[in-house]
């Protein structure tokens, strides 16, 4: 999606635009002269000027693209997904976080959030040899949670765990691939960004798609958090859903382009019912950023503390899938099962299930 910088308007007034969230063309999609000059503070007839341009420019590059539902069916059956070391999480998603698509993580701090980010991140860049998808990733930070320490705790203990299996299998291949994971090579293929604002957010969400360009084996984009930005500096509610949309439209548009997967965390709030009848008020956990929002991922997961302390992931939104959950834990070597009652402790590298998926 082209950026606002790439018309000709005045320095003075694309600075304007962009502290009011206008940053590329889509965001001016159903935006009428008048609340553009309102609400980013410039003339009447500047606004319309802009407003002229920027639909003109879209409406001669405008086509028409389409696919058949067999040819949709046959491309996400065959899809691979990021499989990671939680089996039993990968299991209620369907097989792995899917590419092409949108999966939020809800949750309470602590509860691992940014964990599952960072261990998909160094997941997604396993060789096709371990049932991978060799890509890399693309990191917003905005609440500080990426760090480095713990991200080469997570990729030891991957390599170690690769090796392991590459020595056991005794495949050439896999040996091969194994002799040049290292640390240094998992953390090489992080692109990561740190954030401050929601503006920022937005820029570097608008200019994905030439920072893809450049990086085309880039297949997972996280953003830790999606909420903690925009839970800020917003009196006017209204504009920050208008915001957020036009942010999940250029996000799933990225998805569906360029075939990755978009990971986005997200905090819990409460909300409080009134039953009108029994006059008794309840309270439930609910994703924040309003229902709008809600209609803008695909796939929702929502991750809770268990009352003995144990933490619990549950499928709280899927077109396909039935609402389950999962338990798992947070180890020094990353996310994992919970070990069953037989001793398997569900360490099992995406590779078996990877052979034990595609033989059904």
């Amino acid at each position: 999606m082209s950026s606002l910088s790439a018309y000709s308007i005045r320095p003075e007034y694309l600075k304007q635009l962009n502290e009011a969230g206008f940053v590329a063309a889509n965001d001016l999609n159903g935006v009428d002269p008048v609340d553009l000059s309102r609400e980013a503070n410039i003339p009447r007839d500047e606004a319309l000027k802009i407003i002229k341009a920027v639909r003109k420019k879209a409406s001669n590059e405008r086509k028409i693209e389409s696919q058949t539902a067999l040819e949709i069916f046959q491309r996400e059956r065959l899809a691979i997904g990021i499989v990671s070391f939680s089996e039993k999480i990968d299991e209620i998603i369907g097989n792995g976080v899917p590419l092409g698509k949108i999966t939020e993580l809800c949750g309470s701090p602590g509860v691992g959030k940014t964990q599952m980010c960072m261990q998909l991140a160094i997941d997604v860049q396993f060789p096709p040899v371990f049932g991978g998808l060799d890509g890399e990733a693309f990191y917003i930070d905005t609440e500080g949670g990426f760090v480095l320490e713990r991200v080469t705790q997570i990729a030891k203990a991957a390599q170690q765990h690769l090796r392991n299996v590459a020595r056991v299998s005794n495949e050439p291949d896999q040996e091969a691939a194994a002799s040049r994971l290292t640390p240094e090579y998992f953390l090489s293929r992080i692109y990561h960004v740190k954030c401050v604002n929601y503006a920022e957010v937005l820029a570097h969400v608008n200019l994905l798609g030439e920072f893809l360009q450049e990086h085309p084996k880039i297949k997972l984009v996280v953003i830790d958090s999606v909420a903690f930005p925009f839970r800020q500096d917003f009196d006017d509610f209204a504009t920050r859903t208008r915001i957020l949309n036009g942010m999940a439209q250029t996000l799933i548009e990225v998805a569906t382009k360029h075939n990755l997967a978009i990971v986005l965390t997200n905090h819990l709030t409460t909300r409080f019912n009134r039953d009108s009848v029994t006059k008794t008020t309840s309270s439930s956990l609910q994703p924040a950023l309003g229902e709008s929002w809600g209609h803008a991922c695909t796939i929702r997961i929502l991750l809770l503390w268990e009352e003995t302390g144990g933490r619990l992931a549950t499928l709280y939104k899927s077109p396909n899938k039935q609402r389950n959950s999962a338990r798992y834990q947070i180890t020094t070597d990353g996310v994992r099962d919970i070990p069953d009652g037989d001793g398997k402790d569900g360490d099992e590298h995406p590779a078996k299930r990877r052979r034990e998926i595609e033989s059904v």
